[in-house]
């Protein structure tokens, strides 16, 4: 759940810490006061559009920060982080980060991890579940219905539908390879002319794994011949040379070994003296041998140089090291061989293609009958939902056709089968049923929607669901159902909700009342928290419109305790 917002220089708003709580919050104010701004602000954190015109004027940048607490170790978030390398805690906590500039450029983060916008969207995609007027309009996009239809069917289809669209990728990996090999024969024949110049160009060279590294140090090593040779003997001369470093060395070995025969205390030291001072004497003797064998072949430094300088010339065309172009020239040769027996390898193509066609027919046929007893469920789910929000003369169907005419073939198929699914709506006894965007009205649209939400709810898993006024059009016992359904939902995740209908501010385990206010001369967004006889005062605000009454008050009293009830 979203635990902390914290807004500064967005809109009218320069410095605003919100802290939210589990259940339903709902936000209350006048209009224009700031409450959609703090949705806005949310929606930007989870990876919306932004624009220059969220800065505050006189700012030179927007700044949005939200902590969200994620109780369940095996939610898909933790998977996201893990795939992006953001750290991750004990305590499931996530902190997102994004700054808008003056310049329109945005800086995302992730627990202070450097993210692209796209990906600072995947996150939010996974905490955040947001619902406007007009987020609401996407109920009427018959694309988004089969991943409605899926998230109903998640626990039956999802294993199936991994199956099919793995082989649906093969499929469409063989289909390119089959259009690539259907080119016409001048350009195959171009291709393996290239491909037959640049085998021979990298075996002409006799490249051998990890040459170009073995040379470099090889090289070095001639390079800095003088002061290998110098640093070398100077090590040996102070060991063996006229400074006599070893003959100083055994003779302190010697007087330390006469005087621990005096004082067995010393013994150890002397043991541990004369083991060092063998070993020095091993390493010196080593060193008389490296240099004795220690030469300089000027030749052999320029043959390497020549060497590398034509590993450099090839690394630019086939690769970065000489095992990336040994790698290179694998693949050339295997495409040679495939162009050249093009005629077999686009038989084995076609098998596949076959193979993998039938194959993903029939995962895609499991797909249509999954989705099949799944509508008839979510008609009976829906049509209880609905009656409960005073829609129940309405019918409603989940419309699932084929996209294809005769047979089936691998053209016919898509990501999600060879499915077309559609939401189709009566609101009025004998009217026929019509897709969604023909019959729904906008107060029936957000009921509609919110029946979904509350079958959707525990399927989805994001950890906080927000409605900005979708109870908008609706009064009276439509009103009271809708907030009904608005805590029902809040009962499975936390719900942040603005509204102006009285019955949904009721229904608040927590009521945060937003005001705009004047304080020397510029226009400031005030956050209070209400207490119970605060809460009731603005509810009884809600009701009047104007200034409080006793009636007012007694019926803003009468539907907190009416909204205590249900939720007991």
């Amino acid at each position: 759940m979203l635990t902390e917002l914290s807004i500064k220089d967005f809109a009218i708003i320069d410095h605003l810490t919100i802290n939210f709580n589990s259940g339903l919050t709902v936000l209350t104010g006048e209009t224009g006061a700031g409450k959609s701004i703090i949705i806005d602000a949310i929606q930007l954190l989870s990876g919306g559009r932004g624009s220059v015109e969220y800065i505050r004027h006189g700012s030179k940048k927007a700044t949005l920060e939200g902590l969200f607490n994620v109780d369940d170790p095996k939610h898909e978030v933790f998977q996201i982080a893990e795939t992006y390398g953001v750290e991750t805690d004990n305590d499931g906590m996530f902190v997102l980060h994004r700054t808008i500039s003056a310049s329109g450029k945005s800086i995302c983060r992730v627990n202070g991890s450097l993210i692209t916008l796209a990906i600072l969207r995947e996150f939010g995609r996974l905490l955040i579940d947001i619902h406007t007027q007009h987020e609401t309009q996407s109920l009427m996009d018959a694309d988004r219905h089969i991943q409605l239809l899926d998230l109903y069917s998640r626990d039956e289809i999802e294993e199936v539908q991994k199956e099919y669209q793995s082989i649906y990728k093969k499929l469409l990996a063989v289909k390119g390879r089959l259009k690539h090999f259907e080119k016409n024969e001048q350009e195959i024949i171009q291709r393996l002319d290239l491909l037959t110049f640049q085998l021979k160009e990298l075996k002409d060279a006799e490249l051998t794994p990890n040459e170009d590294e073995q040379l470099e140090k090889e090289r070095d090593r001639l390079a800095n011949y003088d002061r290998i040779f110098q640093n070398v003997q100077e090590a040996y001369s102070a060991l063996h040379g006229e400074r006599h470093g070893l003959d100083w060395l055994s003779l302190a070995l010697s007087a330390l070994e006469t005087a621990s025969t005096y004082e067995q205390n010393l013994k150890e030291e002397a043991e541990q003296f004369s083991n060092h001072f063998y070993l020095v004497e091993d390493i010196a003797m080593r060193l008389r041998q490296y240099l004795d064998q220690l030469e300089f072949d000027p030749n052999r430094l320029n043959l390497i140089e020549s060497r590398l300088n034509e590993l450099n010339r090839l690394m630019r065309k086939y690769g970065s090291s000489v095992n990336e172009m040994l790698e290179y020239a694998a693949k050339v040769e295997d495409e040679i061989d495939q162009l050249k027996d093009r005629d077999q390898s686009m038989q084995q193509l076609q098998n596949h293609l076959q193979a993998y066609t039938e194959d993903a027919i029939a995962e895609a046929n499991h797909l249509h009958d999954i989705r099949i007893n799944n509508a008839a469920r979510l008609k009976v789910s829906m049509h209880k939902e609905l009656k409960d929000l005073y829609l129940e003369k309405a019918q409603f169907q989940v419309d699932i056709s084929k996209r294809i005419t005769g047979n089936v073939s691998a053209k016919n198929l898509g990501l999600n089968g060879f499915d077309y699914v559609q939401f189709m709506l009566s609101t009025n006894p004998g009217e026929p049923l019509k897709p969604l965007n023909k019959v729904a009205s906008g107060g029936e649209l957000s009921r509609i929607m919110l029946a979904l939400k509350k079958i959707f709810a525990k399927h989805q898993g994001v950890t906080s669901v927000i409605f900005d006024e979708v109870d908008t059009g609706v009064s009276g016992r439509v009103a009271q159902a809708i907030a009904e359904k608005i805590v029902n939902i809040a009962a499975k995740s936390q719900v942040l909700c603005i509204t102006h209908l009285p019955q949904v501010a009721a229904m608040a385990d927590t009521h945060i009342l937003i005001e705009k206010k004047m304080l020397q001369n510029s226009t400031h967004t005030i956050v209070s928290q209400l207490e119970k006889k605060q809460q009731v005062e603005e509810i009884a605000r809600m009701i009047t419109g104007t200034e409080l009454t006793k009636a007012s008050l007694m019926h803003a009293n009468e539907l907190i305790e009416h909204a205590d009830t249900i939720k007991k």
